[in-house]
């Protein structure tokens, strides 16, 4: 169910594929995806969180070279346009990562569909909504209850009110609110569970280059809104494919009692534990993630 080792967290590497960019446009959003691994192989789709990009999944994308990895950035992040304003919503994405799971499988086979913490919901939802086109489903910390009902309410309604303000600026004072570094850098402290001085000023880094890709400051705080309304538990239940859970034990937001109730809701999969790892198990165990994802993959009963 899951591993013991006491010393899981991994040395990033000195460096690492970044992937082959690509763009088309879905639902009339000009969207950019980068390609790892084997052009050949079977795809395999990676849908990253909250206020990152494509370059979050890099990491476990690289590690999965004997297939066609696709981790495109999603609509209103990194290089992929944002939806037109107000309609950043779950039905919007959900329609958005249907299209390109047709596109880039040219409407002939299923995909293999991951999703890292907001991108669970998205996943969910679309797995759920759009069964036809996922093969089988795997969710990295997902998001197992909605943080306005959890203890982290006032937090979560503090943040919220950030990111209402910054949408209400002007963008001159709102987006660099927004991507202040400091704010940054206090949530990386907060969230990184490994001690590793090179871990952690790696992790420090990728969120320092990468956390303030966003469109927009109304952009941001829309689909900030998603992700504390609805919650990847919320459509478990409806999908039929198998699903792959991989789970922090300190993961910050979700506790594994409500993964565990999120987890008795699939019809058909399994769940993976990993010891010590918080909510940047794409950072901070990519490698060992990775290969839970394949095993869960190659899996016939899975």
């Amino acid at each position: 169910m899951g591993v013991t080792e006491q010393n899981i967290f991994e040395v990033p590497p000195d460096s690492y594929p970044h992937g082959t960019p690509q763009n088309l446009t879905i639902n009339g959003i000009s969207t950019w995806y980068w390609e790892y691994g084997n052009p050949k192989g079977e795809p395999l789709l990676l849908i990253h969180g909250f206020r990152g990009d494509h370059h979050g999944l890099e990491l476990i994308g690289s590690s999965l070279s004997e297939y066609r990895v696709i981790i495109p950035d999603l609509p209103g992040f990194g290089k992929t346009e944002a939806f037109p304003s107000g309609q950043h919503n779950i039905d919007a994405y959900g329609q958005w990562l249907h299209a390109l799971m047709l596109s880039l499988s040219h409407q002939q086979r299923s995909i293999y569909l991951i999703g890292h913490s907001f991108g669970s919901i998205i996943c969910s939802y679309t797995a759920s909504t759009y069964p036809q086109q996922v093969k089988k489903l795997s969710l990295i910390n997902p998001i197992s209850q909605c943080p306005l009902k959890s203890s982290a309410q006032a937090l979560t309604l503090a943040v919220q009110g950030y990111y209402w303000l910054g949408s209400r600026l002007p963008s001159f004072l709102g987006v660099p609110l927004l991507r202040s570094t400091i704010i940054t850098r206090i949530m990386s402290e907060i969230m990184m569970k490994t001690k590793t001085p090179q871990l952690r000023s790696f992790i420090n880094t990728q969120h320092h280059l990468y956390f303030g890709s966003f469109a927009s400051a109304q952009s941001v705080y829309e689909a900030y809104k998603i992700s504390t309304q609805h919650t990847a538990a919320e459509y478990i239940g409806h999908v039929p494919v198998p699903v792959h859970m991989i789970v922090a034990e300190k993961d910050d937001l979700g506790t594994l009692e409500t993964q565990h109730l999120m987890y008795q809701k699939i019809r058909q999969g399994k769940i993976d534990i990993i010891p010590e790892v918080g909510h940047l198990i794409h950072y901070e165990t990519p490698r060992y993630a990775a290969q839970l994802i394949r095993s869960f993959i190659m899996e016939e009963n899975a």
